[in-house]
């Protein structure tokens, strides 16, 4: 009897920043690897966030055994709210993967009803056919995990996001000697982070923000407030170790960071000594030289507290002359306008403002071209797949892997939805599965499409024109003279006579539409007139819609 291939299904993460979710299948049996979300561009309109596209497990349902988490970043846990209103799994992750899972479950109100297991480094998950083991791997969150996966072929390794850190500030390095031992014994496949593959050489240490914060408290005059990700535990750690060092209060602020600081500290992540953090009648009374804020807002989130904080609406806190604030993070592509409207915001009000730009106050969490070497040398894979990374990044990953031993052709660049299969003899991309953007906006899930996101951005740019018509059901004649009603198109009182002859040209395109008053005429006849007249005297195409009474 022929065993069944390997299927490797990336559902996404690949050619894309965020979303990153990853299917692993062999036989009746499908394990998920992350559940992750990602920020909407700046041309998804309205959009809240976009998810992965859960189609093709939906329809293999019955296979799924279960899901790990490699670590608590957004665009890894944070679609798993709309993954569970679906699927019923066992969710395996490390300790304060979970915590930042139930926070964000306790939110969405899914926590009683979902099956969470917490894991340690070393320990292994029998899941179907799969046995999965967690290993550290040091990135800018603790317990930040990768997987080796052993498969009926062989071992397969998926790196989650990764650096090598040889001074981590939690302790927690990348587990090289377990690579190594793995390697050894023969990698199938190897799935490794390509977010920096177009960096030279190493990441520096997280130890030199720490060093770089310090400083700034130090010399500091007056009261400091620094903006990173909630998530970001290991900084906040940092944020605090050199409030203590200064003699300052901290202060927290922003919902999200208020609820990840509470439950680091209840899961012993965070070593705060008594005294240091300080709720607000406190922080009222503390002088402003011997306060720090930690907020969330690095990425200009329009409902955040640095954002509220630069726009002067924040309930506690008014920014003033002699403040300093530290953006303690670099803006995700897409965001970089919305990062610098408030740092323009933040100097006008008088602060001085620090940011990657001008300071060296952020490093990255992922691995350079020479880690992602060591890596490949450690395991020397037989396959391997560039995950993480916008495309440019993965096909730079590929050809680096080859240059240090990935025999030539075995590196896939795949996309999203793509499909690879591995047998005994050989691997090969055998087609594709639904892997498009689900788009959540508001309470709606997947219900807004490209043709609403293209309907948006073309009432965004040229405005919309409503012509309501009351026609007589006898004669299909206009009963009433037509209401021309307009918005983001053009000023009404400069151009009135321009919609008093649009009134004329809808008139006359129903002229001839005696004893026939069928609604769908009407509008395209009104409609196709509208537009063509609108386009002729303005050179612009607002969208025409078209209201028909029938009296």
């Amino acid at each position: 009897m022929t065993k069944p291939n390997l299927r490797v299904i990336p559902l996404g993460g690949l050619g894309e920043i965020g979303r990153n979710m990853m299917l692993i299948e062999y036989g009746d049996d499908i394990i998920v690897v992350d559940v992750g979300l990602m920020f909407p561009e700046e041309e998804m309109l309205g959009v809240d966030l976009v998810i992965p596209d859960f189609t093709y497990l939906r329809e293999h349902r019955e296979k799924l055994r279960a899901v790990f988490l490699t670590h608590g970043h957004e665009d890894h846990v944070g679609a798993l709210p709309y993954f569970l209103r679906e699927f019923n799994a066992p969710i395996y992750g490390a300790t304060l993967t979970q915590g930042l899972v139930r926070v964000k479950l306790q939110e969405h109100r899914l926590l009683q009803k979902t099956d969470l297991h917490v894991v340690k480094p070393g320990d292994v998950i029998e899941a179907g056919v799969f046995t999965v083991e967690f290993f550290t791997v040091a990135h800018s969150i603790p317990d930040a995990c990768g997987l080796i996966i052993r498969t009926p072929l062989g071992p397969l390794i998926h790196t989650g996001d990764f650096k090598i850190d040889h001074t981590p500030v939690m302790d927690q390095h990348t587990d090289l000697i377990r690579l190594a031992q793995i390697g050894a014994e023969g990698c199938l496949l190897l799935m490794a982070d390509s977010t920096y593959a177009e960096q030279e050489g190493f990441t520096p240490s997280e130890q030199l923000v720490g060093e770089a914060l310090r400083n700034i408290l130090v010399n500091a005059k007056g009261r400091v407030i620094i903006a990173t990700f909630a998530s970001l535990i290991a900084r906040i750690q940092q944020v605090i170790d050199g409030a203590v060092f200064t003699h300052r209060k901290v202060f927290v602020t922003g919902r999200s960071m208020i609820d990840n600081v509470a439950m680091a500290r209840q899961l012993e992540y965070l070593n705060v000594p008594n005294g240091v953090l300080i709720g607000v009648e406190e922080m009222r009374n503390t002088p402003k030289e011997k306060l720090v804020v930690v907020t969330t807002g690095s990425q200009g989130e329009p409902t955040s507290a640095l954002t509220k904080m630069a726009n002067g609406d924040h309930r506690h806190i008014n920014i003033e002359k002699g403040d300093t604030i530290v953006l303690s993070a670099t803006a995700i592509p897409g965001n970089e306008q919305a990062v610098y409207r408030n740092v323009d915001n933040l100097f006008r009000l008088g602060a001085d403002v620090m940011y990657n730009r001008v300071q060296n106050i952020h490093v990255r969490g992922h691995a350079s071209r020479e880690e992602l070497k060591i890596i490949q040398g450690l395991l020397q894979p037989e396959y391997f797949v560039p995950i993480h990374g916008e495309y440019r990044h993965m096909v730079v990953h590929a050809k680096l892997a080859e240059s240090v031993g990935v025999p030539e052709g075995n590196a896939f660049v795949m996309t999203d939805g793509d499909v690879l299969e591995i047998n005994e003899d050989a691997a090969f991309i055998s087609g594709r599965v639904p892997a498009s953007y689900v788009y959540v906006d508001g309470l709606g899930i997947g219900d807004v499409d490209q043709h609403i996101l293209r309907d948006r951005a073309h009432l965004s740019t040229d405005g919309v024109v409503v012509a309501i018509t009351t026609v007589d059901k006898q004669t299909g004649k206009l009963a009433a003279p037509t209401e021309i009603l307009s918005r983001g198109f053009v000023d009404v009182e400069e151009r009135e006579d321009l919609l008093e002859r649009s009134k004329q040209v809808v008139a006359k395109a129903l002229e001839g539409a005696e004893h026939y008053a069928e609604f769908g005429d009407v509008n395209v006849r009104v409609r196709d007139a509208l537009s063509k007249f609108l386009y002729d005297e303005t050179r612009r195409r607002p969208m025409v819609l078209t209201v028909t009474v029938e009296v």
